[in-house]
């Protein structure tokens, strides 16, 4: 009798061993509070995440000297020399300058290493490497008082898995309270302020760029330093743009999507009854295309409807394009589909194709504003809520 007790216990241990080992524990994102402006915001978020960022630096180099075949302090050197963004984003927001300077001092890390993180899209525009670029986003209007929000997978490179974290910026008396998705390091990859405003953005490798105007995670950060809809309507189809992007901004129960390249900024609306928007790695209206996508330009109809991008852009739409009374449970659907298993809208890190869905967000807009994120692709990680603090 003994010995039957004893078979079954083992039985049972190894088959919790073996549910234990199959079913991944959700986890939830790392919230890192941070306060102030400028070089002392970055100080501080260089200093307290400085052992991250050091980690990450040599991640990154890795990744891109094994990518390129080539050193990569080398390839940096380059690229900065390239890369004549300074004077544009000491024009249009100074402050982000001082920041990056106070993070790379406050780290212990070089200034050019630590403003590469924050040139993400231009460093992937400048080896013009289009396999880098897979997000997926969306945008819901608030329509007869029903919720507004803007959603989408952020996915980068899977050196950078285990660093995900939210940003909470505390409330200025000239800016908003901030939940910025991003990295150690990294001032911005999207996010949304108390005020119902956001910004989801997905690569357009396609659009013509330059080594010159505005980069994508300045423009992030200035979208959400604003709380007026007309000062940011403006300032993102008037600033030049450093790099082709596809912009959704969600103000409060209004969405809005932009292609942005080098020459030209032009709105997409599908024109949907719901008012909903969604975009992922291709041009659609703007045609100021690099010459190898001439083929494919907006302005004919040849398409290349068999690429991941058209692949994925197709199971967002026709979740979200007909759908009536939207809510947050077919956001999270959408964002967690795998319709092509080889080109799905939720990227596992288990693809293991160099690049994976670094964190989800769903940004709920209208009433009282708040964000869900998830800790690396939604199909592995739940979404946690996060609530502003209360105005005062």
């Amino acid at each position: 009798m003994k010995k039957i007790n004893l078979i079954v216990l083992l039985l049972l241990t190894y088959s919790l061993g073996a549910i234990g080992q199959t079913k991944s524990l959700p986890r939830e994102i790392r919230e890192v509070r941070l306060s102030g402006r400028g070089y002392e915001l970055g100080l501080q978020h260089g200093k307290l995440l400085k052992k991250e960022i050091g980690e990450l630096v040599v991640k990154m180099k890795e990744t891109a000297a094994n990518d390129l075949k080539k050193d990569a302090d080398q390839v940096i050197k380059e690229f900065m020399a390239y890369a004549q963004f300074t004077d544009d984003i000491k024009k249009y927001t100074p402050d982000l300058n001082e920041e990056i300077r106070g993070m790379a001092d406050g780290s212990g890390q070089s200034f050019n290493d630590i403003m590469v993180f924050n040139l993400l899209d231009e460093f992937w525009v400048y080896i013009d490497d289009i396999s880098k670029h897979h997000c997926s986003g969306m945008g819901v209007p608030s329509i007869n008082g029903s919720t507004g929000y803007i959603a989408q997978n952020m996915d980068i490179e899977s050196y950078t898995e285990g660093y995900q974290m939210v940003m909470r910026l505390e409330r200025t008396p000239t800016s908003p309270e901030q939940f910025i998705l991003t990295h150690p390091g990294a001032i911005a990859f999207n996010g949304m302020n108390e005020k119902g405003i956001g910004a989801c953005m997905n690569t357009l490798m396609q659009l013509k760029a330059s080594n010159k105007g505005l980069p994508v995670a300045f423009i992030v950060r200035r979208i959400l330093n604003s709380t007026d809809k007309n000062d940011i309507l403006n300032f993102i189809q008037t600033i030049p743009h450093a790099s082709g992007q596809n912009y959704i901004i969600g103000i409060r129960g209004e969405v809005f999507d932009f292609e942005a390249s080098a020459n030209k900024v032009v709105r997409f609306d599908p024109k949907n009854t719901n008012g909903t928007v969604y975009h992922t790695n291709h041009p659609i209206v703007n045609d100021d295309v690099k010459p190898w996508f001439e083929k494919y330009n907006p302005r004919v109809d040849v398409k290349p409807l068999q690429s991941n991008s058209y692949i994925r852009l197709a199971s967002v739409q026709k979740r979200i394009s007909e759908a009536t009374n939207i809510e947050d449970s077919l956001i999270k659907e959408t964002l967690r589909s795998k319709d092509d298993a080889k080109n799905p809208v939720c990227v596992s890190l288990s693809l293991g194709r160099g690049g994976f869905t670094f964190g989800s967000v769903i940004m709920t807009l209208t009433g009282t504003p708040f964000l869900q994120v998830t800790s690396g692709s939604p199909d592995a990680s739940e979404y946690k809520k996060m609530e502003f603090t209360n105005s005062k």
